[in-house]
């Protein structure tokens, strides 16, 4: 399927995802919102696929922000509708059972950045730039920016950035955790991709727990444990488990089918 805002391809199971609207540095707008969930939703139900890559196009920018064209004139009540609808796209991709990973080059800003971070986990380019610039225009991030943002770089870091609106380059992200790694643009892609070569190869099920249980990290009580509990019996039982216990008990790899 073609999309207006969006270019896809599919290498080794990896789906790559460009958001492609270079002469707005890849601006998200309703379009690319839709398109995105489309995507988002045909990527988990498809089994041929182990893995995503989310990027943007061109050497400038991720995504540069929302489309701020789009807020003009809305309402209180139109304006909570389109926060909770951002909110539940990146929720969805959050709780994928597949790794969704950013490739972050150049700009990651309002909205980019809250893409970014709904993603599993984050590898920039040497020239890249994230930021939650939104109290500039006199705004908040509405896509999930304020809880996500704290619960990876803590809450001091996280309220010095929201309420500065200014911006980090990829080496203080790297410091505060909010990327996984660093590495020069040439290198972003084929970087992306061996890390998710190497986790494409476990087993899908497991991958899809270890996703399920690590989102309940920071939720009250014993949630998060009684989970992981709960999922490690789910597992054992499975045919995998057994193909993977018996390929380390007799030093050969293990054949997953995710079953």
């Amino acid at each position: 399927m073609s999309y207006q805002t969006i270019l896809t391809s599919i290498e080794d199971a990896i789906l790559t995802i460009v958001i492609n609207r270079p002469d707005k540095l890849n601006a998200l707008n309703q379009v690319v919102l839709a398109e995105l969930a489309l995507i988002i939703d045909d990527f988990i139900a498809d089994p041929a696929l182990k893995a995503a890559i989310i990027m943007g196009s061109g050497e400038k920018a991720f995504i540069a922000g929302a489309d701020i064209s789009e807020f003009s004139g809305l309402d209180t009540v139109a304006g909570v509708e389109l926060a909770r609808k951002g909110q539940q796209l990146f929720s969805r991709i959050e709780h994928a059972p597949k790794p969704v990973v950013a490739a972050v080059n150049g700009f990651a800003l309002g909205g980019g950045c809250e893409l970014a971070m709904a993603c599993h986990f984050r590898v920039a380019s040497e020239n890249a730039k994230f930021g939650q610039p939104e109290v500039n225009l006199g705004l908040l991030p509405g896509y999930g920016g304020t809880q996500r943002l704290t619960r990876l770089i803590g809450k001091g870091r996280a309220l010095e950035l929201l309420l500065a609106g200014t911006m980090i380059d990829a080496v203080t992200a790297f410091n505060y955790g909010l990327v996984n790694r660093v590495v020069p643009q040439a290198m972003l892609l084929p970087e992306v991709k061996s890390v998710l070569s190497v986790i494409n190869t476990k087993a899908p099920l497991a991958i899809a727990a270890c996703i399920e249980a690590a989102n309940l990290a920071d939720a009250p009580g014993n949630a998060g444990y009684d989970n992981e509990a709960e999922n490690f019996g789910k597992l054992i039982a499975t045919h995998d488990a057994r193909e993977g216990i018996a390929a380390f008990m007799e030093k050969r790899k293990a054949e997953f089918t995710g079953n």
